[in-house]
């Protein structure tokens, strides 16, 4: 096999022209638990390896080639389903490295995974490197995982929408290299009050971004909890408010792979009580034995 592919952009491009024109047919042909022919990109969960799904495990377990991103996923995971495979990390290697190496081991009858951190659907980049392959012939699918936001509530024994509290979670990053200043909406976010705002690969960037919610009139006191390396067994948790996290966070020494959580579901505090297990839930049956007393 040779290492040479179509230009990963031009079939980025391609396979966004034909979406806008029509849907993939194996849309409507398999669920999310299916497993498909092809290259299944795998979400590998926020750490815990008994976090990852029944059939990620599975996949990993038979694969042959398991392309990883690196220390964002748990070497325990990799040590303990994928010990039969070839480990390859992905860190450091772009789109014209990745899509021959699995495209080539594909072609060689390998089986292949492609396992990213979290959920792929989660700013894991992954839709280009399955247009460049597919474009190479090899088809793809997704594999869903647990994101870090959901590790991030279950630790901290909480929901991140309550009653009352909380009606919209917003997943969002901070501006920097990949975002522009005015694509940035955390101050939307905040500023609306039942938005549970969930903060990706912003770690390194809490103190200037709450100076700037700060600056743009946002309630200081707003809270803010950071959950750093949700699942891991080094999890720690800093909390804080818009005021205070960024001199916390910067104290605790953790400059990445945290989550930020704005907003007061993240404490599990001041909420109401649901309709869905009140009167309103059992409205059908008390109807019914009203309807029979008369």
């Amino acid at each position: 096999m040779t290492n040479d592919s179509t230009d990963p952009q031009a079939a980025i491009d391609e396979a966004s022209e034909q979406r806008q024109r029509e849907r993939d047919p194996r849309v409507y042909e398999h669920t999310a638990g299916d497993v498909q022919e092809g290259i299944p990109f795998i979400g590998a969960g926020p750490g815990d390896p008994g976090l990852l799904t029944v059939t990620g495990k599975e996949l990993v377990e038979d694969a042959d080639l398991v392309v990883h991103a690196g220390s964002l996923v748990n070497s325990e995971l990799l040590d303990e389903y994928c010990a039969d495979a070839e480990l390859v990390n992905s860190v450091g290697k772009d789109l014209e490295e990745l899509i021959p190496l699995m495209r080539d081991a594909y072609d060689d009858d390998r089986e292949v995974v492609r396992l990213h951190s979290g959920d792929p659907a989660i700013y894991g980049a992954a839709l280009e490197q399955m247009d460049a392959l597919e474009h190479e012939g090899v088809p793809t699918y997704f594999v869903p995982g647990v994101t870090s936001a959901f590790a991030a509530s279950a630790t901290l024994r909480t929901q991140l929408t309550l009653n009352e509290t909380a009606n919209h979670v917003a997943f969002t990053r901070p501006q920097g290299k990949t975002l522009d200043p005015e694509d940035d909406h955390i101050t939307e976010f905040a500023e609306m009050g039942d938005v549970t705002t969930c903060i990706y690969l912003g770690t390194h960037a809490v103190a200037d971004t709450m100076d700037r919610l700060l600056d743009e009139g946002v309630d200081p006191d707003t809270p803010v909890t950071v959950v750093y390396h949700a699942s891991w067994p080094d999890e720690d948790i800093v909390e804080g408010t818009v005021a205070t996290i960024g001199d916390r966070l910067e104290d605790a020494g953790y400059r990445a792979s945290a989550m930020v959580i704005i907003g007061q579901a993240g404490t599990g505090a001041g909420y109401e009580r649901s309709y869905l297990y009140g009167d309103w839930a059992n409205r059908g049956q008390n109807d019914g034995e009203s309807e029979a007393d008369d």
